[in-house]
């Protein structure tokens, strides 16, 4: 839970903020003769959760621009975590550019930012293994990092790109000095015998390029379940554009269609999360203007095993960035668009980092919303049967009118996994691009999990949609399409600490869907 009593108000940070102006003002004159000032940075948040904290600053690394995003930081002070814009800066000037972002924040319904005296906290450092201009070596490297060290590292081994255009293989363990220092020098030991060495950085919120899905993902292409015999018949397309027949999920024993999916016999694991969303009803943690909608779909089995409110279109939010993604490769298929370095960061940075700009650069590629809609309904309507595009992301990101039901996000990753779209390869390798889930990130599913997904969050939506496929004992993975969709019929007064809240919803429910998976499979 975030306290309620650290931050103050905007129009009290503004007061505040003014009146510490006033107070320095007169001073200036004098600043020759005065020890040396202190340094000041702007924080944003304190919280005792640093996973709330890390989905909260990539909401103000959307909000606030790159430039900003590069130098936020998460700080310890105690047992609370806080994000600062680390500007090392005098008390007026970080007072004058804390109430520009706080206007900026308070429009989409996050917090205030105020001027912070650089000192009673720490930075957060990582274990290193090493660092250059050469991803493949790194990469390689990665690979003997991750058979070495195995579950103690697990999810948060990443390769980042920092601003120089260097590579560097981290742990992210975001601890302080002290105690990283001493699991670096542990790790050291372990990896003398392959002469590779660990050291101690800085977290410096660099872009990461390379993480625990993008591996997996690598290695299993060559590995994953061909298409079943339940093959639909070719696309109907006539004046009338009539939906397609559907597209199958995975042969297993029913041989079900996605198309298919409807109420029937409540299986045990949707009674379960029946249940906890009532509770979370009861107990007013989900409020009575949210709607909330649930897919699970067993890939192995080709069963539909959770399946709530899943056919009536909702706000997609970012969600809808992967659809835009499959129009470009549609055109790109026709030859009618190229894929070259630009297009490949302006999709990495859609996909990957959620970027508003770049999606509208690839929505522009293509010819904007209404040529992208039309696209997915005539070629891929029998997947798509919900969505409609009818905007470019709006100043902010406040996005509302694109829609997608859970049951077209089901239908598109079924597609996916079956290898059924366009440049599909390329697409799983985008969606395997580390990122913050909500499916995987700061749930108990243990590591070793590939995964594909994009999440979305706007002040009235916070969803997220993957496939996950962990292994079992046997070596074997499962694979099952997760859907978690919590849609709010009013903007959210403290946007900030609604997605959080609803954010850790939708991982306990993938943690408990893992459970069911575990039970049925035999996970580790």
């Amino acid at each position: 839970m975030m306290h309620k009593n650290v931050r103050p108000s905007f129009h009290h940070t503004v007061a505040a903020l003014f009146l510490l102006a006033l107070l320095l003002l007169p001073g200036m004159a004098q600043a020759k003769a005065l020890p040396p000032a202190s340094s000041y940075d702007i924080l944003y948040i304190w919280d005792t959760d640093l996973s709330n904290l890390q989905d909260y600053k990539e909401e103000l690394e959307s909000q606030l621009g790159d430039e900003v995003g590069k130098k936020l930081r998460i700080v310890q002070r105690g047992d609370r975590y806080g994000i600062i814009y680390d500007r090392n800066t005098t008390a007026l000037s970080a007072a004058k550019l804390a109430v520009r972002h706080s206007s900026i924040l308070g429009k989409v319904g996050l917090g205030d930012a105020r001027a912070i005296e650089d000192e009673g906290y720490h930075e957060l450092y990582n274990v290193c293994y090493g660092r250059g201009p050469n991803l493949e070596v790194l990469t390689e490297q990665y690979q003997v990092i991750n058979s070495y060290l195995g579950a103690e590292v697990g999810k948060e081994l990443f390769i980042e790109k920092s601003d120089d255009g260097k590579f560097t293989l981290i742990y992210r363990r975001q601890g302080d000095k002290q105690s990283t220092m001493a699991l670096a020098r542990r790790h050291a030991k372990l990896l003398a015998k392959i002469h590779v060495a660990a050291s101690i950085t800085r977290e410096e919120n660099n872009e990461v390029v390379f993480g625990e899905s993008s591996l997996l993902d690598h290695e299993g292409k060559d590995a994953e379940a061909a298409p079943g015999p339940c093959t639909p018949e070719p696309p109907v397309a006539n004046k009338q554009n009539k939906a397609a027949e559907a597209v199958p999920v995975l042969a297993g024993v029913k041989k079900l269609c996605v198309s298919e999916i409807r109420a029937g016999t409540s299986s045990d694991l949707e009674k379960q999360l029946e249940e906890y969303i009532n509770e979370l009803r009861r107990t007013g943690k989900v409020a009575k203007d949210e709607k909330t909608g649930w897919l699970v779909i067993d890939l192995t089995k080709g069963e539909t095993l959770v399946d709530i409110n899943v056919d009536s279109p909702y706000q997609a939010a970012s969600m809808i960035k992967p659809f835009i993604a499959l129009a470009y490769f549609h055109r790109l298929k026709e030859g009618k668009l190229t894929y070259g370095s630009t297009a490949r960061k302006k999709m990495e940075a859609m996909i990957q980092r959620s970027s508003n700009a770049a999606t509208n650069w690839v929505l522009k590629q293509v010819g904007g919303p209404k040529a992208a809609q039309k696209i997915l309904s005539k070629h891929y309507g029998h997947l798509l049967r919900e969505t409609t595009i009818v905007e470019y992301i709006p100043s902010g990101g406040r996005t509302y009118r694109n829609k997608a039901s859970a049951k077209d996000y089901g239908r598109f990753l079924v597609a996916l996994w079956r290898k059924d779209l366009p440049h599909g390869e390329e697409l799983r390798r985008l969606m395997a691009l580390p990122g913050r889930d909500r499916l995987y990130c700061g749930t108990s599913i243990p590591r070793g999990t590939l995964v594909y997904n994009k999440t979305g969050t706007t002040a009235r939506l916070c969803g997220d949609m993957g496939i996950l496929a962990p292994q079992a004992h046997n070596g074997r993975r499962y694979p099952y399409v997760v859907v978690g969709i919590i849609e709010k019929q009013n903007k959210a007064s403290n946007y900030g600490r609604w997605k959080m809240a609803r954010s850790n919803v939708i991982r306990k429910v993938s943690s408990m869907i893992y459970q069911a998976m575990k039970t049925n499979y035999n996970l580790r």
